[in-house]
């Protein structure tokens, strides 16, 4: 449940991050939160896979894990893009 809390707390500072970019406020700090907590939702579920291994629960490895394996690739490349967006908004501007 952990991983979900991480998840919601990386969505939360990612669209902070947007928001303080496009008002024009500085926006990094967002961007560490973000880019972290998404670093701590990939950690918090390789524990909880970790925890279902040492329990040889492999009826939830089996039906969770292919499934997940996507679904982090794909929200956490959306999060760096997401998260670094403002960065090279801000080059293409000075440009």
């Amino acid at each position: 449940m952990l991983f979900f809390i991480f998840g919601i707390i990386a969505i939360v500072a990612t669209f902070l991050n947007l928001y303080r970019y496009l008002i024009g406020k500085d926006y990094k700090f967002a961007m560490a939160l973000g880019l972290s907590f998404t670093a701590l939702t990939l950690c918090a579920e390789y524990s909880l896979v970790s925890h279902w291994v040492k329990l040889e629960d492999w009826a939830a490895l089996a039906d969770v894990v292919p499934g997940m394996e996507r679904v982090l690739w794909f929200l956490t490349i959306i999060s760096i893009l997401l998260n670094i967006t403002p960065i090279f908004l801000e080059r293409k501007g000075k440009k």
